[in-house]
């Protein structure tokens, strides 16, 4: 039991990636399971499975790397809320990631979403991570 999943989940996948692994498996939850769909939609990872084999589920994601170069489309994930300091943000607040190339996923009172969503929504919230 870990005592900060999204940061769990985060390491998973940045440990998979440097290592070259094509597929990482990490247990499920509700959160995890609605930051796999916005990877997916946002374009950095080629596949997921969600599997209830056991008690908990796992989530098995298909890593997504540069053709030529091998290099994983993910070049940082960022915590930046943790449990010891939360960080919340209006939608006029929000920052930038990568000069807009980037995503920041947020957990907003109408459910986990991008920042583009949230800022299109007028909807603010807690910023759980940066992703570029």
């Amino acid at each position: 039991m870990t005592t900060d999943p999204i940061a769990d989940f985060l390491t998973r996948v940045r440990n998979a990636q440097m290592a070259g692994h094509r597929i990482v498996e990490i247990p499920a939850s509700n959160l995890k399971k609605r930051i796999t769909e916005i990877l997916y939609n946002q374009g950095y990872i080629l596949k997921y499975k969600f599997e209830d084999d056991s008690k908990q589920g796992v989530i098995k994601i298909a890593l997504k790397y540069d053709a030529i170069s091998k290099e994983p489309a993910i070049r940082t994930l960022e915590r930046v809320s943790r449990p010891g300091l939360r960080q919340y943000a209006k939608p006029v607040e929000f920052k930038r990631v990568k000069n807009g190339l980037g995503v920041a996923i947020l957990s907003t009172s109408k459910g986990v979403m991008t920042d583009k969503d949230a800022k299109s929504q007028n909807v603010g919230g807690e910023v759980l991570c940066y992703i570029y």
